[in-house]
């Protein structure tokens, strides 16, 4: 349950609810529900109460743990619980310290009377419940369930992602917490990814796999259609592994040649694994270097990328990368002949022995009959090696042309490095 009202309102993009279900799911945890409330306590409450309702054995709040008036996520449950308050000063004085430490960083004045009151609203614990240590100024708090069972177990996390993560195994080892996944049900979670699948074509796998897999009910399937990649996603407890793999099983007889990755890996991930050893660069026009960022976005990638030449312009094309305005003037700037040569100059050009090169038409204007608007033209070359082009005919906007092109050259790449896996 994430609180605020800034993320109700969208001035914030919720951070925590996506990372603490992604903790969760990767231990086993089966998670109901994520929700977003704001800060008035009556709402808190209704919001508990919900969950409590839907007889969950854990909540994880985010939020609503400053010294502020509007942090009332502490007493609110507190409240809910029939919990009294009570000054934790050994709390205290721990956050006494933090802050202090902080203020002397900022030559800042002696303590006012207004931050030590913001420092016990921050210590004060409902009795029986077991305070986390901050790393913030923020502490958290596991709330056992209450005597009659109908309200679970609590745990109170601050909201600034920084401090929630640092505080997360500290949480999870509290006993409050600790004793709920004890008893949890193991429930498993895995991921299958293939490009160029329709969501329609899997439906009819699907269908398929409901009339000939034993107890196919027990599995939780949910699907994500996103660039061009469909994300098969499957949850289930430890008993229904074997009904697992025989659904795995149908999907790789009937689009084993469409899907890259059966362990949750994505193409960013096979890309960067399969360039081990290799140095790389690349030769944009309509893609105007998404490529390159997107193979330097993780850590490591200057181990493997060596540069970029984002040619928009055919004078570029030519100047920098060799292409002879010749067959510029032939063949025009999307074809597969430039994309060719643009990569086969980035290689001689940029000292590399992989090159991978974009041309195409995004839009809204400059398409024709013959190449309309999403018409993209790639080429991937190698020292040694003959270069691999190919033409794509995109559909949606510029925007969308640009990222599906992003994508399938992401694809393209891992195809051709796969040679040498």
């Amino acid at each position: 349950m994430v609180t605020g009202t800034e993320v109700l309102s969208g001035r914030v993009t919720d951070r925590n609810g996506p990372w603490v279900a992604r903790q969760l799911l990767e231990m086993g945890v089966d998670v109901a529900h994520i929700t977003v409330c704001g800060d008035r306590p009556l709402d808190l409450t209704a919001q508990l109460q919900f969950l409590a309702d839907q007889h969950v054995d854990l909540i994880v709040t985010t939020g609503g743990l400053g010294p502020t008036a509007d942090d009332l996520t502490v007493a609110t449950v507190a409240a809910l619980y029939g919990r009294e308050l009570h000054l934790d000063n050994e709390l205290e004085q721990r956050i006494r310290t933090i802050v202090q430490r902080w203020r002397s960083r900022l030559s800042s004045s002696a303590d006012s009377e207004p931050l030590l009151a913001g420092i016990r609203k921050q210590a004060l614990v409902p009795r029986g419940a077991h305070s986390i240590p901050p790393t913030g100024t923020a502490p958290g708090v596991a709330m056992p369930a209450n005597d009659s069972g109908t309200l679970p177990t609590i745990l109170i996390l601050p909201g600034p992602p920084r401090e929630l993560q640092a505080m997360w195994q500290d949480a999870l080892d509290s006993p409050p917490v600790a004793d709920v996944l004890v008893r949890r049900t193991q429930v498993s979670q895995n991921t299958i990814r293939a490009y160029g699948l329709s969501e329609a074509d899997l439906a009819a796998t699907l269908r398929t796999a409901e009339r000939t897999i034993p107890r196919f009910g027990d599995l939780e399937i949910t699907t994500c259609l996103r660039l061009g990649e469909l994300e098969i996603v499957t949850r289930y407890a430890t008993p229904a592994a074997t009904t697992y793999a025989h659904l795995a099983s149908l999907i790789d007889e009937h689009h084993g040649t469409q899907v890259f990755s059966t362990d949750g890996s994505t193409i960013d991930d096979i890309v960067a694994n399969r360039l081990s050893g290799h140095r790389i660069a690349t030769a944009e026009s309509c893609t105007g270097g998404m490529i390159a960022a997107r193979l330097t976005e993780r850590a490591g990638s200057s181990a493997y990328v060596v540069g970029a030449v984002v040619s928009y312009a055919n004078e570029v094309k030519s100047s920098l990368l060799d292409v002879s305005p010749e067959i510029i003037d032939e063949f025009g700037a999307v074809s597969e002949p430039v994309v060719a040569s643009m990569a086969e100059g980035a290689l001689q050009r940029l000292g590399v022995d992989i090159a991978l090169s974009t041309s195409g038409i995004a839009g809204p204007g400059g398409g024709t009959d013959l190449k309309p608007v999403g018409t993209v033209c790639f080429a991937v070359a190698f020292t040694g090696r003959p270069t691999i082009t190919r033409t794509l005919h995109l559909p949606g906007d510029r925007t969308s042309v640009r990222s599906l092109s992003t994508t399938a050259a992401m694809h393209m790449l891992a195809d051709a490095l796969a040679f040498d896996h």
